[in-house]
């Protein structure tokens, strides 16, 4: 027989936790410990998303921008918009994007070229909040409180040299999150102004809505707001501003030349190929109104288009 000497520290057998609840207990730490660590990520995840400008909102509103009509319903505006990004669909999932960090280059014909981050540039110019329509070329239309900064503030900021014409604008590519950029399109999305209507007091560069920072789904987070033109000029999520001397081949006249131009100002006398312009329906109510010249700001900018009637200016 063997002998087999306490050494003091040892406990009886029958006081020894069996296999199987020790596995069980083990596999539920496991779990648990996983579980904590997934948690942790979201919340890691959730803070790297986080807009630090988060309490510049809501801006001061600029009483100079009113409306003729209610502002659109914040659910309204959310539950329906384009964003080929992710999908041809109206009701657009955008949780993957992620809007921070995130800067934006400023580059091409500059004196100040620079890569900033765009809380920086919040900070840098300031905030205020204005009232605009919306006209997308599909013939809807919203009512917008957009908050963020005259584009003629950044277009100072980077002090353009006499070359440069107009002013592009290159949004994000990534298509391991945007499946609308997986398919056959002239990606990255791109688009452009003249000099002129680039400076105009109307061009509104947005980083908010509704009080608060601007939803994924809206464009976050920095994106343009163009309110005499199509909804398709202005550029969502933006991650390049560049001033160039050649007009810019924008994403839609790629597409569809023979649909959607350059220059996409609101006129009711020109149809599109497809539909007529001559009236838009308002999404809260599906009410229906005559479409305005210009979207209605035929006074602000009207005068940018002398001597350009050759053009095509409403497609």
């Amino acid at each position: 027989m063997r002998y087999h000497r306490s050494r003091g520290w040892e406990i009886p057998a029958s006081e020894t936790t069996p296999e199987s609840i020790f596995l069980n207990r083990r596999a539920f730490f496991v779990g648990a410990g996983a579980a904590l660590t997934v948690a942790g990520l979201l919340r890691r995840a959730h803070a790297d998303d986080a807009d630090p400008t988060t309490g510049l909102y809501p801006a001061k509103r600029n009483p100079a921008y009113t409306l003729d009509r209610d502002v659109t319903p914040e659910k309204v505006n959310l539950h329906y918009n384009n964003f080929y990004e992710f999908t041809t669909s109206k009701r657009v999932d955008a949780d993957a994007l992620k809007t921070r960090p995130w800067t934006v280059t400023i580059d091409g014909l500059v004196e100040k070229k620079e890569t900033i981050d765009v809380d920086d540039l919040v900070k840098a110019i300031g905030l205020e909040e204005r009232l605009y329509r919306h006209r997308c070329v599909e013939a809807w239309s919203m009512a917008i409180p957009w908050t963020g900064f005259p584009l003629k503030a950044l277009v100072d900021r980077a002090k353009p040299l006499s070359a440069a014409k107009y002013v592009r604008f290159e949004t994000f590519l990534d298509d391991s999150i945007a499946p609308g950029q997986r398919q056959f399109m002239p990606w990255p999305y791109i688009e452009g102004l003249t000099m002129a209507e680039a400076t105009n007091d109307l061009a509104f560069i947005v980083t908010g809505a509704y009080g608060k920072p601007v939803a994924k789904v809206q464009g976050a987070p920095i994106r343009l707001a163009t309110p005499w033109k199509y909804g398709f000029k202005s550029a969502k999520s933006i991650v390049k501003i560049s001033f160039v001397a050649d007009r810019p081949q924008t994403f839609w006249q790629q597409l569809g030349p023979d649909e959607y131009g350059f220059w996409a100002n609101v006129n009711p006398d020109v149809p599109h190929p497809r539909w007529s312009q001559a009236r838009e329906t308002f999404l809260t109510t599906g009410e229906q109104r005559p479409t305005l010249l210009y979207n209605g700001y035929g006074e602000q900018v009207a005068a940018l288009y002398k001597g350009l009637e050759k053009e095509p200016l409403y497609m």
